[in-house]
């Protein structure tokens, strides 16, 4: 019997074999290559030989998909093209869903008409000569607060948003360059014109047009970029060196007293060169009782980015931080580009999260901590480097830490960043390390250690036995996150000093930089926010008034009366009572929301406890975010409240409230695109919930994300065009519904002010912002007043 089961084996195989012969004629370029060494492996088993074959058959049918995308070019309207590039985007996206925009704006580009293309550039840089038909002209862009203008074109370049060549520089005119400070300073105009380099660079090399540029950057020589960041809050010219190795920022003023105490403790600023040693917490995976092993696939990677992933692996074996592993549990890896352009990893944890008992280790309260510094003059803040790397991982939990990649799997020597219990283990550490200065003269919130003193020459003592104590446990910080003896320094969202401790201003500079109302409809958007929150403000209809007037009929004209109720407003919204202090008994709530059309596109959030805000967010969104998906402009609201309020939400259990349905199932969610890679990233180890709360509930987080903002950048291209003809419709729909919503948000506006309502709040109901009675909606005197009943 065995031996006709053998003989039916190489009966088949030989007939597969045959039908990848007769294929293989058919064939040509790489796919011939590759299935012809397929023939030549004949001697492999049938199980094998038919699961190569498949894969072949799949990379066939993927390339196929790839080359129909490349051939679509546009024959006739612009809309026409639209839709069939749409499709094929579509059929390209299942099989490849990591490909990046940019990819397909490129794509769709190069398919216009040649009359709608703008002509290729022939100039570059010798020896990297890089050609493009995309431009954008007279682009405007700010640098430490000066704005500039140039016609610039688009190019394929990894780790910097702008390139600036010499060129650019020669446009400046006669010009000045201090390379001791690091600076250059210039006229524009009849204004003088200084920009300071915010990093310290050992060598600066001008890129020249003879210079070639490939040869430079194989060789390690630092090139002069610069990289323009959002212009937003700040602007900034940073000199990058092209090489990966880092430059320690030691450009803080470290007052002479304190010189002394860092340079006999530069250990502890050092980079750690080996396993951290074992200590009395170790991090420990407690699983729930009857569990299982996790045991994923991992995700799908391109080419390129399974080189990076193999890079980052190399790295981390080198560094002993994680070793091979022949566990049953298996987790993906998620991978992030950086805005240097370099390559972040990190591992979903989300499975075994679930899976993993909490550990409820107390985590100190915030307002706790800083009741300690009352009249305290020197401070000094210490950032600890690779956290949660210098705490090592319990034998016996090590293959519960198991992911794996295209290419192999591998378990964490040290604690991982993304597991559930992680922040709870690394305050045990500092608290047990730092216990005999606890209080005393030192603060610790996870990585972020205070020490505080009375003067310059107490404050030393106390610099240097925190450091010995950092030495003494193999604990390294990093020099270029840390400052040393200000008077006034920003701890966990506060500002600190010898005065007290005072709410940090970006709290509430949502609110403050809220911009004067130039139409009814920017009025009422304000209105609808501060009025969420009338019952916290005494005399609020008082108070609004003025700005309630502006909303009837033919009345909007904005004189002094407004803007003087529309600044009391603001300044009272954002102070006590209306903006609570954080109770740390009570759970976080976090609503967000992105608007994308309109005057004001951009994110909005509001941290509140008990329907109380505590901290308000507004963003606009950049030319780069604006492209986004809804769902993608979403959960960017979402991560950039997270990511902004971490320090309050880490202590425990949050809830998010969002607007956007789908992702109320992020934790279940399969990771599909760039964005979902990135978020997990930044939100692994935390603990939340996500609820979904319908648009017209989410009032506050809407107001702040349409909040009108005036941004520094703008950048028009072709790109354009296909934005116009995609999103008209939406637009026109837009319309339509503000028309037949209006007179409910007069009607809501209405309410705001009216005694009556005072009356109405025991006796009728209240849903969705209207006063109701037996279902049926209330008038107020107001309304009716302007109504002419």
């Amino acid at each position: 019997m065995k031996d006709d089961s053998k003989q039916l084996e190489n009966k088949l195989s030989a007939l597969v074999i045959e039908q990848i012969k007769i294929s293989h004629h058919n064939l040509e370029g790489m796919m011939a290559t590759m299935v012809g060494d397929h023939v030549k492996q004949a001697n492999q088993g049938l199980e094998e030989k038919l699961s190569n074959l498949s894969m072949l058959m799949e990379r066939s049918l993927r390339q196929q998909t790839v080359d129909e995308f490349k051939r679509i070019h546009q024959t006739g309207r612009v809309d026409e093209y639209i839709k069939r590039f749409d499709k094929a985007r579509a059929r390209l996206m299942n099989f490849n869903p990591t490909l990046n925009e940019e990819f397909f704006i490129t794509g769709f580009i190069s398919g216009l008409r040649e009359e709608l293309r703008v002509q290729p550039d022939s100039d570059g840089i010798h020896g990297a000569r890089m050609v493009t038909d995309l431009q954008c002209e007279a682009l405007q862009f700010s640098i430490q607060g000066h704005t500039f203008e140039k016609d610039v074109r688009v190019l394929d370049i990894t780790g910097y948003d702008m390139m600036l060549e010499l060129d650019w520089l020669t446009s400046l005119g006669p010009m000045q360059v201090d390379w001791g400070a690091g600076g250059i300073a210039f006229k524009q105009g009849d204004k003088d014109v200084q920009l300071q380099v915010k990093e310290e660079v050992a060598k600066i090399k001008f890129i020249k047009e003879d210079v070639d540029l490939e040869k430079e950057m194989r060789k390690g020589s630092e090139i002069l970029m610069a990289q323009i960041f959002s212009t937003e809050v700040h602007s900034a010219l940073q000199l990058h060196p092209a090489s990966q190795t880092e430059v320690h920022s030691d450009s803080k003023p470290v007052h002479l007293e304190l010189s002394a105490a860092l340079e006999q403790h530069k250990a502890a600023f050092e980079e750690p060169t080996a396993l951290p040693p074992r200590r009395t917490v170790d991090h420990a995976v407690p699983l729930l009782p009857d569990s299982k092993p996790i045991n994923q696939k991992p995700y799908r990677y391109s080419y390129f980015q399974k080189v990076e992933i193999e890079k980052i692996m190399i790295e981390l074996l080198k560094n002993q931080l994680i070793q091979p592993s022949s566990s049953p549990f298996a987790s993906p890896v998620l991978l992030v580009k950086k805005k240097d352009g370099s390559w972040r990893m990190c591992i979903d944890y989300r499975q075994l999260n679930l899976i993993t008992m909490k550990n409820r280790y107390p985590i100190s309260v915030i307002d706790d901590l800083l009741d300690e510094l009352k009249g305290i003059r020197i401070f000094s803040k210490i950032d600890l480097r690779s956290g949660y790397h210098q705490i090592g991982m319990k034998d016996e939990d090590r293959y519960k830490t198991a992911f794996r990649t295209h290419e192999g799997h591998y378990e964490f020597n040290v604690m991982s960043f993304g597991l559930t219990n992680a922040p709870a283990t690394f305050q045990a550490l500092m608290n047990g390390v730092f216990k005999p200065y606890l209080r005393k003269f030192l603060l610790v919130f996870f990585d972020d250690i205070l020490v505080y003193s009375q003067s310059m020459k107490e404050h030393k003592e106390h610099l240097s036995l925190t450091l010995e104590l950092l030495s003494k446990n193999q604990l390294f910080a990093k020099m270029s996150k840390c400052e040393f003896g200000l008077e006034e320094i920003e701890y966990l969202g506060h500002i600190i000093s010898h005065n007290g401790v005072a709410t940090d201003p970006k709290k509430i500079e949502a609110m403050c930089n809220w911009p004067s109302p130039r139409t009814v409809k920017e009025l009422r958007g304000f209105l609808g926010l501060t009025g969420y929150y009338r019952k916290f403000v005494k005399n609020y209809g008082i108070i609004a008034k003025p700005l309630i007037d502006q909303l009837k009929k033919n009345s909007f004209n904005w004189n002094d009366k407004a803007e003087m109720a529309f600044n009391t407003l603001k300044s009272t919204i954002a102070s006590a009572p209306v903006l609570a202090m954080p109770d740390f008994t009570q759970p976080f709530v976090l609503e967000t929301d992105a608007c994308d059309k309109g005057i004001g596109k951009g994110i909005g959030a509001v941290l509140m406890q008990n329907r109380q805000p505590l901290a308000y967010l507004s963003k606009s969104l950049g030319p780069k975010s604006i492209g986004l998906s809804t769902y993608e402009k979403e959960f960017l609201a979402l991560l950039t409240a997270v990511q902004k309020w971490k320090h309050y939400l880490i202590r425990g259990q949050f809830i998010i409230k969002t607007d956007q349905i789908a992702l109320k199932h992020l934790l279940e969610q399969r990771v599909n695109h760039a964005m979902q890679h990135k978020g997990l990233c930044k939100l692994m180890g935390l603990d939340y919930k996500i609820e979904y709360k319908r648009k017209v509930d989410n009032k506050v987080a809407d107001a702040l994300s349409r909040r009108e903002v005036h941004p520094k950048t703008e950048m028009q291209a072709v790109v354009g065009v296909h934005h116009e003809v995609q999103y008209g419709v939406q637009a026109e729909m837009q319309a339509v519904t503000e028309l037949i919503s209006q007179w409910v948000e007069e009607l809501k506006s209405s309410y705001i002010g009216d005694e009556w309502v005072q009356e109405l709040q025991n006796k009728y109901s209240f849903q969705q912002g209207l006063f109701r009675y037996k279902n049926r909606i209330c008038v107020g005197p107001l309304m009716v007043g302007e109504l002419g009943w």
